[in-house]
Formats: C-alpha cells, structure tokens, sequence
C-alpha cells in the first residue's frame, strides 16, 4: 500500500506516548500539528485554532488527558475525568464542524475498562466491563468520543495497557525491582476507603475496594512503546479497524513472573515479596495507586491480531529488557 503522508494531527503530545508518536510519524514524512496546554502547535483554549488544525488533516490522535499515576483524591478524580471528556468532546466538535474532515480519528482508552480477571481474558468481542473509577472514566470516555455521527471519518478507540518505555509505570516498576522491592505482591486487607468508587454521570460499583486472593498471579497486561507505535501505523493503514482495538502484546504475563524477569534485567540479587498492607502506605508516599501491581489485567488483542498485526515484542522478558537498557529521560 502507497504510504499516506498527510497531516497528524496530535493531542497531548507531551506525554511519553505523545512525543514518540510525534517523531515516528513525522519520520514517515507525516507534517505533524500538535494541541495542547503549553508549548504545542495549537491551545486548546482557541476553538477556532482547534477546528483549523484537524480540518483536512489526514489523522488525528487524542492522547489528552491528566495522567492517572496520582492519587485517587477527589479532586484528581475528577480532572483525571474532565480533561478526558472535554477534550474529547472539543474534538469531536471541531471535526462536525471541518469542511474536509480527517479519514481516521484514533482516541486514548484504556484496557482498565475491562474487570478484574483471572478467569479468562477479555477481548473486544468477549469482554466484560468492569465496575468503579478505573472503568467508568473509560465508558465515559469511549462514549464521548463514539457519540454523533461524523460520517467522513473513521473512528478507534486505543484500549491501551500498560505500556513499556520511558513512562511513569516502567520507571516505578524498575525502581521497585533496583530497590530490592522486586518480589511478587500480594492482595489482602487495608482500611476501608472510597478513593475507587464510580465517577460520571452512571456511577457504578458500591464504592468498597474489592480485595482478592489471586496469591501474586494477577495478570499483567502490557505492550512495548514500538508496539504503540506499529498498532497506530497499522490501523492507519487498515481501513476495516475501527471502533475499540485492544493495544496490548498477546503475552501477557503474571505479577510473580513480572517482578522476576524485572529482577533479571536490573541485576537485583533478591526482591522482598509485598502485601497490601505494605503497599498502602508506600504508594502514599510515592503518590500513587496500588492498582497498578494489584490488579489482574487478563487482556488480548483480538482485533489486531484477527487483521493481521504482527508483534515486534509479543513476550515480555525480551521487552523489558529493551526498555530497561534504554537511556531514561
């Protein structure tokens, strides 16, 4: 296929993602536009310059939104949800209005959506959507960035998983690991809090953090920042994509198996296994959420797979070892 040069369009482009999105594509001779708070192309304070930006670009990728490696305090919670919606929305009114509206818009979710599972992995077809924070910001998401009819432009929403390279999720799980924290990391009792009950405008969940005994085999989901990059290259590329697409290696892999390959890659000679009660007060110290190593993330890339994408890093010990021997900024 004769390869499509025409104008990304890309926001929030200064995250990690963002800006390895941002130099790829204008590597394959993509002009490249970006929006955003401060330093980009285009603010999103101006409609009109947003509007200007995405009519008769070829691509437009949203990535915005306030990241979630933060406390679960109110009020993040709820700018962790506004930033995602309201830019959604934004952009979808900037492409209604477009004389010439981009082919493809690719928007940013999560495979958060998907519930707790050690019992089978969830896929697009298959798989059933959990309840609370995590998965109600992403049906909010999703349904914003699904709703109206923008009949000139297709749409896929990018239900990433945790993604391996210079992000907040690789560097706290190497640090772990470096730390001698590298061990498996067990579920169990903590005091009541409600930091994880439903947002938006269906809350669902009964707001009381569930608490399971997978034992240090909770799933790990993941998927290499090339991978990122090839999935958003290939989708561009593939007209039959649309609607959510799983962006996650089909390997996943399991909380013990991950902190010991992570031990492997930084040399640490031993790693002190963690139980919630351990977890709790070091994430507060770090400003962050346990879900990260607590929750069983069982997802697969259905769609990817069944149109064809191969994996540059479908398992995980050779992709963490790339990440890991690569220069950190």
């Amino acid at each position: 296929m004769e390869q499509n040069t025409g104008t990304v369009v890309i926001a929030g482009a200064s995250g990690f993602i963002g800006r390895r999105l941002a130099a790829d594509l204008a590597a394959d001779g993509h002009p490249v536009v970006t929006i955003g708070r401060s330093g980009a192309d285009v603010d999103w304070s101006d409609d009109d310059a947003v509007r200007r930006a995405v009519d008769g670009a070829d691509l437009v990728i949203n990535l915005a939104g306030k990241s979630v490696n933060c406390r679960y305090t109110t009020r993040n919670r709820d700018e962790i949800l506004r930033s995602r919606v309201d830019t959604t929305r934004q952009l979808r009114d900037a492409i209604a209005a477009s004389a010439t509206p981009p082919r493809l818009w690719l928007n940013a979710s999560t495979a958060t959506i998907y519930r707790y599972s050690l019992d089978r992995p969830m896929t697009e077809n298959g798989g059933e959507l959990g309840t609370g924070f995590s998965s109600d910001v992403a049906r909010t998401w999703e349904a914003e960035f699904f709703d109206g009819d923008l009949p000139g432009t297709r749409r896929a929403a990018l239900r990433m998983s945790i993604v391996l390279g210079d992000g907040p999720a690789t560097t706290l799980l190497l640090r772990l690991a470096r730390l001698g924290l590298g061990g498996p990391q067990f579920d169990g009792w903590w005091f009541a809090h409600r930091r994880y009950r439903g947002i938006g405008p269906s809350p669902s969940g009964d707001g009381t953090p569930k608490r399971y005994r997978s034992r240090g085999r909770q799933k790990f989901s993941w998927v290499h920042i090339d991978d990122v990059v090839g999935a958003v290259r290939f989708i561009r590329d593939t007209e039959s994509v649309a609607g959510p697409v799983n962006v996650t290696a089909p390997n996943p892999t399991d909380n013990r198996s991950l902190m010991q390959t992570l031990r492997r890659v930084v040399r640490a000679p031993f790693g002190l296994p963690a139980f919630r009660w351990m977890l709790e007060p070091a994430m507060f110290v770090l400003r962050t959420e346990p879900e990260l190593v607590l929750k069983s993330r069982w997802v697969l890339p259905g769609t990817l797979t069944a149109s064809g994408y191969e994996f540059r890093w479908p398992t995980f010990p050779p992709a963490a070892a790339d990440v890991a021997g690569r220069p950190r900024s």
